[in-house]
Order: structure tokens, then C-alpha cells, then sequence
């Protein structure tokens, strides 16, 4: 789960336009000392499918191909940007990740414009990472490549499956011949990039759950990304739930998993991410260790840190009122300080997620929090044995893993 997407959160359009925060504001004295900024992201949202899947809640919406307002928005996007600037003002740009919806339903041109405009505006280090979802069902011969020239280095393609049963269950708009198309030139155009897949899917079985961590293996992928079918509130599935495997088969699938990717070198740095030595995901890492990230387009969320306090904003969902919004410079539709009492769970909620787990040392730059304010709970989780710790780091433990919820709860204000 991508979290500049933000599906759990609350809808932003239900409380109205809110100013964009004032950075003379936003620098004010406050009860948190930050030592030092985190990395800084960039996550860019757009929005448009070729059809809405029944399992999905991220903010996307159908549109038929060529009606995508590739232009309009691009410009809004850039407006938003600009507005935004004051609060990442000297900072540079270590990831930008093009996320949706379906990012490849963009031209590459339009990428191209689009990587143009933002090195125009911000710093990118040397090395950043830009990562472009794609899915089968955009595929055409040489597009990928053409992303690649576009400036995208990272290829994340949403295979989910390649069982054709299984595809037509998830609504998905590919079939298998064209998951192995997609992959197959991916594997050639880039030298990093990533599969999603999902498992636990309606009538699947642990044999086929094999077959197609198999048939992914066989393009030697760099990393991999697979997600436990869940049916989320508001979705097709929500109100026409389908069969899926009883939860003790779901664990016994992402054992199987597990297994398999290990045996080719992929290791689970991650609950949901497998990936070979120097192939993780930097965008999503700094997600999971609470660093920041600057979230522009329709929905988007930003996590950005200053000297005295973290703040959260969210875009506005719909993507017209956004774009009008954004012209306007006001597509901020929720903007508020994180409590200096949930920042413990805040950050537990991601870091605890890596199987490495977390410095101390990074916890108290990335809260301004002592350690004292999370002793207690570390102290209650390693005696459930969910987690081990030393002098600098703690990390989830294989029983802390597989009760990650209970383990994250823990952390959660009193």
C-alpha cells in the first residue's frame, strides 16, 4: 500500500477548502525539536483507469483511452507544485514515484513534459529514483522504452496475476499473453523494476498460487510486491463479496511465497516487498521510515516535517475540483499538525513493517519524541515476543511479522 494514496483516510471535499498552511506559521516555536529533516519524496497522483476494479479504494476513476485530459491536469499538477514550494523550499528530491489509477495511460510525451516540469521546480539528486506504474492493459510494443527515455528508471507493473480465471475475477482488463508481453519488455527496457501481485483470490488454490509466483520468477525480476486480497469498505467486492480462501490457507499462501522468493535471492525486507540486493524500492523505504513526502494530485497525501512540528495535508479527491482548485493555488482540501501523542504510532505504523526494523536513533530525529515516550510499549511487546532490540535497533520479530496489527497497537496513545 502506497501511503501518499491514502485510501484510509477520511474524504477531504467533506470539510471544505482549507488555505494552504503559512510557512511563517508552519516555522512557528513548538513543543517538538527535529534535529534534522528526513529525506524528502515526491509522489505525483493520476488518477484515470481504463475501469475501476472491483477491490480497489485508491482515488481513481474510469475513463476511456484518449480522454485521459493529459494537458489540463498536467498543468494543475504544476500549479500545486508551485503553491507548495514554500514548505520544501531548499530541499532536495530524493524519489519521485507516478502513481494511480493508471500513470501509463499517459503518453510518454506527457511523462516527459511531466519529469521536465518538476526538475524545473525542484532539486532531484543525482541517483533519485522515479518510479512509473504501469499496468498490462496500457501495453503496446516499445511504450515502456519510451518511458525509460522519458526519464522514468523504475517500472512498477500490476500484473496482480497471470491466471486468466483469476484476472476476470479482479475485473482486470489484461490477460496472462499480455502480463508476459508487459513483463517481458519491461525486463528488457529497464534495470530495475517491480511486479504486484496478489494472492488469496477468489477459488484460488496453493498450487496456483505457485504457478504464478513460478511464471513472475522466470523474468528474474529485481523486486516484487504481493498483497493478501482484502475487501476493502466502499468497493464492488464490499457489497458482492466474493468466495476467498479461509485465512489459515491465506498464511500458508504467503509462506509458500515466501519460500519461493527466497530460494531465487529475493529477500522480505518488507511485509509486502521482496527484492534483490541493491533493487529496494527508495521511495516506498522512506514511506516506512517516516521520512517525508510531498504528495500533488487528486487525493494525494503529504507527510512534511519542519523544526517544530510534522504536518499532514490531502489534496482534493475529485479530479475536476482539484484541477480547479490547484489553478487557484489552493489544492490542499485538509491540513493539520500531527499530535505530539500519535507520533509514536505514526511512525511505529511504518518502520515496524521492514524486517530490519528501526535505529532508535532514527526515531528520535524523525519525532522529536525522547525514547522514554515509546519505552513502555517496546518494553510490553518484547515480552509478547514481537519484537528484539539492542542498543540502537529494534526489529519485528517472525512471531511480530505474522501479528503485525497487535504489534503496531501497541504504540497506539493512551
Amino acid at each position: 500500500m502506497n501511503p501518499a494514496t491514502g485510501a484510509a483516510a477520511a474524504d477531504p471535499d467533506r470539510h471544505g477548502p482549507a488555505p494552504l498552511r503559512d510557512v511563517l506559521h508552519t516555522l512557528r516555536p513548538g513543543l517538538l525539536q527535529l534535529a534534522a529533516l528526513p529525506p524528502l519524496s515526491l509522489y505525483v497522483h493520476l488518477p484515470w483507469c481504463l475501469k475501476k476494479c472491483p477491490y480497489c479504494d485508491f482515488n481513481s476513476h474510469a475513463m476511456q483511452p484518449g480522454q485521459v485530459p493529459e494537458q489540463h491536469y498536467a498543468e494543475a499538477l504544476m500549479s500545486d507544485l508551485e503553491s507548495a514550494l514554500p514548505l520544501v523550499w531548499g530541499r532536495s528530491v530524493h524519489s519521485i514515484f507516478i502513481g494511480g489509477g493508471t500513470p501509463s495511460l499517459f503518453s510518454p510525451e506527457s511523462i516527459d513534459r511531466l519529469l521536465s516540469d518538476i526538475r524545473a521546480r525542484l532539486t532531484l539528486e543525482p541517483l533519485c529514483e522515479i518510479t512509473l506504474e504501469a499496468n498490462p492493459g496500457t501495453f503496446e510494443k516499445d511504450r515502456f522504452r519510451a518511458f525509460r527515455q522519458a526519464g522514468v528508471t523504475r517500472l512498477s507493473v500490476g500484473v496482480q496475476s497471470f491466471n486468466d480465471t483469476h484476472l476476470a475475477a479482479l475485473g482486470r482488463v489484461h490477460d496472462r499473453a499480455q502480463a508476459i508481453a508487459a513483463v517481458n519488455e519491461a525486463a528488457q527496457a529497464f534495470d530495475t523494476f517491480n511486479l504486484d501481485l496478489m494472492y488469496a483470490l477468489p477459488g484460488q488454490t496453493l498450487d496456483q498460487v505457485g504457478q504464478d509466483m513460478a511464471t513472475a520468477l522466470q523474468f528474474a525480476p529485481p523486486h516484487i510486491s504481493i498483497y493478501q486480497l482484502t475487501i476493502e469498505p466502499n468497493t464492488y467486492f464490499a457489497k458482492f463479496p466474493p468466495p476467498v480462501p479461509e485465512e489459515d490457507i491465506a498464511y500458508a499462501m504467503l509462506d509458500h511465497i515466501t519460500e519461493l522468493t527466497a530460494a531465487v535471492g529475493l529477500d522480505r525486507y518488507e511485509v509486502s516487498a521482496y527484492a534483490r540486493r541493491g533493487h529496494p524500492c527508495r521511495h516506498n523505504l522512506n514511506y516506512w521510515q517516516f521520512g517525508d513526502y510531498l504528495g500533488i494530485g487528486a487525493g494525494a497525501h503529504s507527510k512534511l516535517s519542519f523544526a517544530h512540528r510534522v504536518v499532514r495535508q490531502v489534496r482534493f479527491r475529485d479530479p475536476l475540483r482539484y484541477t480547479a482548485q490547484a489553478q487557484m493555488g489552493n489544492a490542499v482540501a485538509q491540513d493539520e499538525e500531527v499530535a505530539r501523542s500519535e507520533l509514536p504510532f505514526e511512525f511505529m505504523l511504518n518502520a515496524l513493517r521492514l524486517r530490519h526494523g528501526f535505529a532508535l536513533r532514527d526515531f528520535t530525529e524523525r519525532t522529536g519524541l525522547a525514547l522514554t515516550a515509546i519505552e513502555a510499549a517496546l518494553s510490553a511487546a518484547q515480552d509478547q515476543g514481537l519484537i528484539e532490540r539492542d542498543m540502537q535497533r529494534v526489529w519485528p520479530t517472525a512471531r511480530g511479522f505474522d501479528f503485525l496489527s497487535d504489534l503496531q497497537a501497541l504504540f497506539l496513545s493512551q
